[in-house]
């Protein structure tokens, strides 16, 4: 199939179905499609809109972005997971407003030199929002030319990525093509969907090869599946009397990097020892609350919360990194989000 009838093929469809409404297609300068972008990587739309509206009232614009804290980010973001973007987010706003005076870069290198940003995300905001002809290889895009061109293999190896991108590239028009990458994302979320696509609305149907084989879910292969570890912590809920509960911010870097958080000890160890010898603080347990789960990308994490009445007398001095935390009158900082849960739980039941 030629490029120029790949690529009419469906923008002929997304002209007709395509969406057209998303709030970061309305004035879609550099700095707007960059953030819907970077809250798409892992999310669905449906979950990312309602996110990226409340962070585009609080950080209109990237000067916003880089002169608030990375707490009031982190905050923003809470929910959406895979905290690393939204920490290279205000990184890499800081750098455009200290070294490109806070005008967003035009071109593709400096763009895909900022931190957390990609081949394809580069692409992906220089054609949505300058219209410049850069190819995308996005989640979705992989999945139709997987499909389309019946590309065996997982999409993580370097061999079919290569190959992916080689078709990519050839059938990214010079004309159009801000409509043509938007078309095709649509067109892989919509209707080429990973389960259960329906091929009946598919503009590729008549050339697509998996469906011709009559193979659609078995490409893209998906990737080599392994058992994920488990790991376990106890997650201690240190209350005082007046119902304030001590919080921990996270390292920089690692799971939950910069969010706030309970202390945390191993599992095997008795909770009122650890707060003695570690914060020097005596306490009595109320309560274990029950197991969770919350899984990473890399392993399970088993969470056990316990809930410690602090005795009256003992108390930390909030300080960097540590902070009493008032139920009856949160403030705004980023938590990990069992961290939030768990705090919604105390809420409820206090």
């Amino acid at each position: 199939m030629s490029q120029v009838t790949f690529s009419n093929l469906i923008l002929n469809w997304f002209d007709q179905h395509g969406r057209k409404d998303l709030p970061w297609q309305q004035n879609p300068t550099a700095y707007r499609v960059w953030i819907s972008e970077i809250m798409l990587q892992q999310t669905q739309v449906a979950t990312v809109i309602p996110y990226y509206q409340r962070f585009m009232e609080c950080f209109p614009d990237v000067g916003a972005l880089a002169d608030a804290s990375l707490d009031e980010v982190l905050h923003h973001w809470s929910g959406l997971g895979y905290y690393a973007r939204a920490r290279n987010l205000h990184h890499a706003a800081r750098q455009i407003r200290d070294v490109y005076g806070g005008d967003f870069p035009n071109t593709f290198e400096q763009v895909q030199a900022l931190p957390g940003i990609g081949r394809s995300t580069a692409g992906a905001i220089l054609s949505l929002a300058l219209g410049q002809p850069h190819a995308i290889l996005d989640g979705n895009v992989k999945r139709v030319l997987c499909r389309c061109f019946a590309v065996e293999g997982w999409p993580g190896k370097v061999a079919v990525q290569r190959r992916l991108w080689e078709l990519a590239q050839q059938h990214t028009p010079s004309q159009r093509v801000r409509e043509y990458n938007q078309a095709i994302m649509d067109l892989g979320s919509l209707i080429c969907t990973r389960g259960k696509p329906i091929c009946v609305k598919c503009p590729l149907v008549k050339t697509c090869q998996a469906h011709a084989q009559g193979m659609e879910t078995a490409y893209p292969a998906s990737k080599p599946r392994k058992a994920l570890p488990v790991r376990a912590v106890q997650m201690l809920i240190l209350k005082k009397s007046e119902g304030a509960i001590l919080l921990e911010q996270r390292p920089p870097v690692g799971i939950w990097g910069g969010l706030w958080s309970f202390p945390e000890c191993a599992i095997e160890v008795v909770p009122e020892l650890w707060c003695n010898e570690v914060l020097g603080l005596q306490g009595e347990v109320v309560r274990t609350l029950a197991l969770r789960r919350h899984t990473f990308s890399h392993f399970h994490l088993d969470i056990t919360p316990v809930e410690i009445q602090v005795q009256q007398g003992d108390r930390i001095m909030d300080e960097a990194g540590r902070v009493w935390y008032n139920l009856n009158q949160p403030d705004a900082r980023g938590l990990a989000a069992p961290v939030s849960r768990l705090i919604a739980e105390l809420q409820l039941n206090d």
